[in-house]
């Protein structure tokens, strides 16, 4: 075992010992949730639920969960965040900064005891006990291992749960570790229905998509000389474009405009709401998007880094160009 192997064998005994000796704990997912940090969340809620802890399950609103995280199981257990009560022991999960919290990041601060499980590289750890692993592909890797420590057996709820962050983190395997593949396989062998959840969380949209995504693909850009000549492609989905459809659906456009052969890396800038912006910047294997993201606020992965902007289109598309 290195360093690294031991000092994260240290954090996780840390996180099990709080949770085994809570009797009520919070858990709390990241502003505009994605499988990851909803799943990752509602397997260590079930877990612990199992072991009759009482627990509440929440993240910022004002926006609604997707239909098919809503579908998850366990998601009776999520409340909206003006009712979270914030136990002793709050958990906050995916969460790269406290600033993912946001109108909940207050609910971690009064914590006695603050658990981050996390898997990005930017984290630096903001709780009183922090399990974050860079190298683990998806958050509910760490998740796992948390309940594998808690010695609760998986039942397929949980596993369902755990599945939906590690298929949707890995791109449906496409970057995934050989670890990500055993674990799936683990999942899949307890009852899991991938095909189902691949479908609904990664392949169906409403018929609308199509054309936000036809219109986000006739605004995309190609600049040849930035990154030194590796190139950069980007695209922008406007208000407008999503306004009938939800946040949510814009969430795989980036997934698309990386294919640009190209450019090694490309951006999805999405206007929320008008004038505010979320940045999705992903890399295909020689650029590290960390270092952009911090200098707009945000953070990430090494290939995979997010911010938030406001402003005009031109304005938040020129901060960033300006910027590589």
């Amino acid at each position: 075992m290195n360093t690294t192997e031991a000092a994260e064998a240290v954090a996780l005994r840390s996180v099990v010992d709080v949770l085994a000796a809570a009797d009520h704990v919070t858990v709390l997912c990241h502003t505009r949730p994605d499988a990851d940090t909803i799943g990752s969340g509602l397997a260590i809620a079930g877990a612990l639920r199992s072991r009759g802890t009482v627990v509440e399950v929440s993240f910022p609103g004002p926006t609604r969960l997707p239909s098919a995280l809503a579908a998850l199981p366990g998601a009776d257990l999520l409340i909206e965040p003006e009712d979270v009560v914030g136990y002793p022991v709050v958990v906050a999960v995916d969460c790269a900064s406290i600033h993912r919290l946001d109108t909940l990041a207050g609910v971690l601060e009064s914590a006695t005891e603050s658990i981050v499980v996390d898997h990005h590289a930017s984290n630096a750890g903001f709780g009183t006990v922090n399990l974050v692993d860079p190298g683990a592909d998806c958050t509910a890797e760490l998740a796992l291992a948390i309940i594998d420590a808690l010695d609760v057996p998986l039942d397929v709820g949980v596993a369902t749960c755990l599945y939906a962050g590690v298929v949707t983190d890995t791109g449906s395997f496409k970057w995934a570790q050989p670890k990500s593949h055993r674990i799936a396989a683990r999942l899949l062998e307890l009852g899991v229905d991938g095909r189902t959840w691949t479908r609904h969380l990664l392949d169906t949209h409403r018929f609308a998509w199509l054309s936000m995504v036809s219109a986000a693909l006739e605004s995309a850009v190609l600049v040849s000389e930035a990154f030194d000549g590796r190139g950069l492609v980007y695209a922008v989905v406007d208000h407008g474009s999503t306004r009938e459809l939800g946040w949510e659906e814009s969430e795989s456009v980036v997934d698309i405009v990386r294919t640009t052969a190209e450019a090694e890396v490309a951006v999805v800038f999405k206007e929320a709401s008008p004038g505010d912006w979320t940045v999705s910047m992903r890399a295909k294997s020689e650029v590290d998007l960390v270092p952009i993201a911090r200098t707009h606020g945000g953070g990430g992965h090494r290939l995979a880094c997010g911010y938030s902007a406001s402003g005009s289109a031109d304005e938040v598309v020129g901060q960033l160009l300006r910027s590589v």
